[in-house]
């Protein structure tokens, strides 16, 4: 079958469906869909595949989970909708035969736990406000998300006829670690990061970005009468330097203007660390990781709790102990209690906590951050309290739910996905990995390529099917690895000695330096725990782990990279004028839409309407500044470009932009050659974000560098080009160490350390060190299993 080709989407494969069996979607054009119409069948497993940024998740979340979360939610009274995310509906023509959609996706909450995301918490917290001894009060005085209050003040008592005022007293107590307000950890400043103390404020002593002493900062601190502005910082007095550093928000009056002074630290955590630091700017991102350190607090040890909360006990054991234990271990624990008044709640919470180890996550603990989760664990957490629900006819949509699992692993996620369709759901999956993609009962692949050139069907019909036509996903999808003649040969070795982090026994490994090693195991053997707790965090040391980047509509690629930066420097110089005016956030923005591009208008608990801006026509910019052109183009022009064509349009021998030549060169490494500059950073995939990040990190100065996943959200075919990113990376000199599970990974590594041999206690040991042949050849573990039948003999 030739690229393009449709085959019939009523597969011979399944039962004849009418139009009551079929979910249809025609004319989608979210994103960069173009009129895409497709037919999926009802109560059957169907994978959306294709080349990254082809637009699987804009037809998949973008569309069908959308309008069925949209169309829930008008179900429910305008009251209850004011309560709820309001949803516009998705550019699409027709969309019928919708079923509630219930979406298990990749994202996660940097304050939510294990225990939270499931509701294990929730049940942990009602058992000890019924049993803990001593009894100090309802389920929120175990929760880490509530503080205590106290309250004092006179209340009017009305008794009958009579009125009177007394005063009283009101006392809530919350779970939460006031030190630490519930994260687990506190901050520490680096105050020579935040200040030159030979400097005055008038000579520029203030290092935090944005803090100019010619802006708006600069008129209030120089104009509170808290400090000389002509004085060196080391000077200052121990007042004016708290004054400086930790003042609370005090009103002043400068020039007859009412304005609020706040210190420099609580100002730099409200505006700075209330934020996710990768959605930080690059250069205010390294001024974070530069100037705040993130420790272990001291008073609750990390547990975020109270100490009224941990002096409660069940059997001798507080609520964060338990929350510590490895689920297997706790499911053991809330067996032995056998306590008749708890019955209901101890089977409740039993049978959730055995749900863990059924989809094998029961090396997990309840206390683990959300955050630190791969992917794959964060969905199959989320399945957890779908696997024994009685609902049928729903639709599941996964995001890649094979993400960081091993190959051993992926057969388990493949049984609970049947397990879901066979109870009579509609199972919608996107999905990169052969081994996911094989059990499908349909198949969707998009393509042809990536970005503007993708967003169209190109095949539609059975795997096997999808096998034999001529895409880019079918002539792939029966690839297999071969083993690497020759190895590098090791320039040294970092030692790891003694490693205990997590799950970790006592490891002690030498990784080899100057080649490409490959860490692997088993989910939950410990491969992040070794590397992340022992390696990253040492001098040269460059990591990119997989906590996701966020960021609002108004980020993008150019701003999140740095690259706006010498785009606006090379505009400014061309044209004689300031940079800011190149900038949609600044004085370059239209002034109509606030410099982004459309115009919200909240119509309250109906969905808001965006429409493109009249004024600039959705450029974001005044019509002042689009005059001003660079190479023939204007900003607008430039933020609209693909990657691959600025890459041209700024070249290497360009002596203006050098350093946006560079930035883009890593874009383009990184196989993000079809995003535009100017695309909003949500409507990004989650690959397509890892990568961003990974393209940003590669511009740090280090000798070693840390990959965790790479190829999470990356088409069979994109994967040779990171092979090739990693060749370079090695042969320049860098020593590369990559967390991977993806069978190519593995073979093509000069060196691999194999975590094991199972998950959690079973885990935590080195079970081989050795090249890709030897482990191929012995088959002594898992990964030598599976590695062995996926490359050629």
């Amino acid at each position: 079958m030739s690229m393009g080709a449709r085959t019939d989407p009523q597969s011979p494969a399944l039962p004849a469906a009418d139009s009551h069996d079929l979910i249809r979607v025609q004319g989608a054009s979210v994103n960069n869909l173009k009129d895409v119409s497709v037919e999926i069948p009802k109560r059957r497993l169907t994978v959306f595949t294709g080349v990254s940024g082809s637009g699987k998740s804009s037809l998949v979340f973008g569309t069908i989970a959308a309008e069925s979360q949209r169309l829930i939610n008008e179900t429910y009274s305008a009251f209850v909708q004011g309560f709820m995310p309001t949803l516009s509906r998705p550019e699409v023509d027709v969309l019928d035969g919708v079923t509630t959609a219930i979406i298990v996706d990749q994202e996660r909450n940097p304050r939510s736990t294990v225990g939270t995301a499931t509701d294990a918490n929730a049940m942990l917290r009602i058992l000890f406000s019924r049993l803990g001894k001593p009894h100090i009060g309802s389920p929120n005085a175990y929760s880490f998300n509530v503080p205590s209050v106290k309250a004092s003040g006179a209340v009017t008592v009305e008794r009958g006829a009579k009125t009177k005022t007394e005063k009283a007293t009101f006392t809530r107590l919350g779970g939460m670690c006031p030190r630490c307000e519930g994260m687990g950890s506190v901050t520490d400043f680096d105050l020579t990061a935040l200040y030159d103390e030979g400097s005055s404020l008038n000579e520029g002593a203030l290092t935090i970005p944005g803090y100019s002493m010619e802006g708006w900062y600069g008129r209030i601190f120089r104009g509170s009468g808290f400090f000389d502005p002509d004085k060196p910082i080391g000077k200052y007095t121990k007042k004016e330097l708290h004054d400086l550093l930790y003042r609370e928000p005090t009103k002043i009056v400068v020039d007859g203007i009412n304005l609020t002074y706040e210190g420099l630290i609580p100002r730099i955590q409200k505006s700075f660390l209330s934020k996710d630091v990768d959605a930080l700017q690059p250069h205010i991102r390294a001024f974070v990781e530069r100037a705040v350190t993130f420790t272990t607090c001291p008073e609750c040890d990390g547990t975020r709790l109270s100490e009224e909360a941990r002096s409660s006990k069940i059997k001798g054991t507080n609520i964060a102990d338990v929350c510590s234990m490895q689920i297997s271990d706790l499911a053991d624990w809330v067996r032995g209690i056998g306590e008749p008044s708890a019955a209901p709640l101890l089977i409740g919470l039993q049978h959730l906590l055995e749900g863990f180890a059924e989809i094998g996550l029961g090396y997990l603990s309840l206390d683990r951050p959300s955050g630190t989760l791969s992917g794959g664990e964060a969905q199959r957490t989320k399945m957890i309290r779908h696997l024994g629900s009685s609902l049928t006819d729903v639709t599941y949509v996964f995001d890649e739910p094979t993400i960081g699992l091993h190959p051993h692993d992926i057969q388990r996620m493949n049984d609970l996905l049947l397990q879901l369709r066979d109870k009579g759901n509609t199972v919608l999956i996107v999905e990169h990995k052969p081994e996911v993609i094989a059990i499908a009962d349909h198949a969707v692949d998009l393509g042809p390529s990536a970005g503007s050139a993708g967003g169209e069907v190109v095949f539609e019909g059975t795997v096997e099917g999808l096998r034999a036509c001529g895409t880019l996903t079918g002539r792939h999808l029966d690839d297999r690895a071969s083993l690497k003649p020759s190895v590098r040969t090791p320039s040294g070795v970092l030692e790891v000695r003694g490693a205990s982090t997590h799950n970790l026994q006592d490891v002690d490994v030498d990784i080899p330096l100057g080649v490409l090693v490959v860490v692997t195991g088993v989910a939950g053997s410990g491969k992040s725990s070794l590397i992340h707790g022992s390696v990253s965090g040492r001098d040269g040391v460059v990591s990119v782990d997989q906590t996701p980047i966020r960021g609002s509509r108004r980020s993008n690629p150019a701003t999140y990279t740095g690259l706006l930066e010498p785009i606006r420097k090379a505009f400014a110089k061309a044209n004689g004028v300031k940079p800011a005016l190149f900038s949609a956030n600044s004085e370059g923005a239209c002034p109509t839409c606030n410099g982004a591009g459309v115009i919200y208008i909240d119509l309250a608990m109906m969905a808001g309407v965006a429409s493109t801006c009249e004024e600039c026509e959705g450029k974001r910019f005044q019509a002042e500044v689009l005059e001003y052109t660079l190479g023939g183009r204007d900003i607008s022009e430039v933020l609209a470009m693909p990657v691959t064509e600025a890459t041209e349009f700024f070249g290497p021998g360009d002596a203006e932009v050098p350093a946006a030549h560079k930035i883009l060169s890593r874009l383009a490494d990184v196989g993000l050659g079809y995003l535009s500059l100017g695309q909003p950073l949500p409507t990004l995939s989650g690959g397509e974000r890892q990568r961003l990040k990974l393209a940003t990190h590669m511009a740090e100065k280090g000798d070693v560098y840390v990959l965790d996943e790479p190829t999470t959200g990356l088409h069979l075919a994109d994967v040779d080009q990171l092979i090739g990113l990693l060749d370079r990376l090695v042969d320049s000199g860098k020593s590369v160490i990559v967390i991977a599970h993806h069978q190519v990974v593995m073979a093509h590594a000069d060196w691999i350390i194999d975590l094991g041999p199972g998950a959690g206690h079973a885990g935590g040991r080195i079970v081989f060190e050795g090249t890709a042949a030897d482990l191929v050849a012995a088959r002594s573990t898992l990964t030598g299993e599976h590695l062995a039948a996926y490359v050629r003999t």
